[in-house]
């Protein structure tokens, strides 16, 4: 369990998403799983641009700091525990509110259709969940539903949520909803975007079989 290293990997993650625009002010939270009942989580109130060392607590399967701070870990952290839970493959969770996938969001659309290969390749379909409270029980109960054959998800009026079998994982997958989101916003205003045909998703669900080993 090398905690400095997963901090400093946290670190930059968030930095890449403060860059990015995929959070403002102290938008999102990162989340790492470094063994069974332990994580590592960012704390409350801070940008995800200027993250410490400090800012990066370790806390119990309950959420509770493990060590002796004044700072609050995320209250979104019951998010990613319902998550960790559900899925005892995923290593990481990274929350944000890109524009294009959160405007995506705010219209009640999750990104469902196979516009792009690379969707289907990275993504899957992401799913628009109910909208539910930020920071209350109603975050993680609502997302139960989509855990299980999803590792991306669209919080309505809230933001994306995305988790994988590492940090990087996550955090591409974030990139690719993002991406993804805005490349079809274009194609929409331009006119009516077509979907892969559906036999030829076979073929990419193949690929995606034999690259990612799943």
């Amino acid at each position: 369990m090398n905690l400095k290293k997963n901090k400093r990997e946290i670190i930059e993650i968030g930095k890449k998403l403060w860059l990015k625009g995929f959070v403002a002010a102290n938008d999102g939270n990162i989340s790492i799983r470094v063994r069974d009942e332990k994580f590592l989580t960012t704390a409350t109130g801070v940008s995800k641009g200027n993250l410490d060392y400090k800012h990066i607590l370790l806390v119990d399967g309950q959420g509770n700091p493990l060590e002796k701070t004044d700072i609050k870990p995320s209250s979104e952290f019951k998010m990613h525990l319902a998550i960790y839970k559900k899925r005892p493959d995923v290593q990481a969770v990274v929350h944000a509110h890109p524009p294009y996938g959160t405007a995506f969001s705010v219209i009640g659309e999750g990104l469902a259709e196979p516009y792009l290969s690379e969707m289907v390749l990275l993504l899957g379909k992401v799913p628009i969940v109910p909208y539910a409270t930020p920071s209350t029980e109603e975050v993680p109960l609502s997302i139960l539903p989509y855990l299980e054959e999803n590792n991306a998800l669209i919080l309505q009026n809230h933001g994306a949520v995305t988790f994988h079998r590492s940090l990087q994982e996550s955090y591409y997958a974030m990139e690719t909803l993002e991406h993804a989101a805005k490349i079809i916003f274009l194609a929409k205003s331009l006119g009516n975007p077509k979907p892969v045909p559906d036999h030829k998703i076979a073929d990419l669900l193949k690929i995606q079989k034999e690259k990612f080993k799943i």
